[in-house]
């Protein structure tokens, strides 16, 4: 079952006296982040943001009732969340956090390679990390092996193309 708070990032520290929190995002970036007009803690408490900006990879966030210095190093630490609700993905674009735990199997003959792990950005695109029984594999996303994703079904079809898992001989 899909969450619907996704952690989106944790408070490193803080900016200025006025109260500002530093964010170390753990998204597709700063500028993601500060798209958001409100963010939520672990136990789903709203948080409204009062203004946000962008500072080199972090996002430098003030939240309403932070006033001082003092009370944001108090949130030092403190990971953030955010509704699932308040995005719209792009077709086919899925958050990381509900493709962890897929079950990875192949296309053709439903052999099942194990879980993905992670999920690497590497610029040209991105690799899923697979493990089964302690061992880790390295899932180009491509159309060529990814084939079809089935978040509410559990599972991720891929072609397992030579080299992907350990070539039987």
């Amino acid at each position: 079952m899909k969450k619907q708070f996704l952690e989106i990032g944790k408070i490193v520290g803080t900016h200025g006296l006025k109260g500002e929190v530093r964010i170390e995002p753990w998204c597709d970036g700063a500028e993601f982040l500060c798209r958001f007009k409100r963010l939520y803690k672990a136990n789903g408490t709203e948080m409204k943001v009062r203004s946000a900006k962008v500072h080199k990879n972090i996002a430098i966030v003030l939240l309403d009732g932070v006033k001082s210095v003092e009370q944001a190093d108090t949130m030092r630490g403190m990971v953030l969340y955010m509704n699932r609700d308040d995005v719209k993905l792009p077709k086919g674009a899925n958050f990381v956090q509900d493709l962890i735990g897929l079950k990875v199997i192949d296309f053709e003959n439903g052999t099942e390679y194990g879980v993905i792990t992670d999920v690497i950005k590497t610029g040209a695109n991105d690799v899923y990390q697979v493990e089964n029984n302690g061992k880790e594999y390295f899932v180009p996303v491509i159309p060529d092996v990814v084939k079809e994703k089935d978040i509410d079904g559990g599972f991720v079809k891929i072609f397992a193309m030579k080299g992907i898992f350990e070539d039987e001989d």
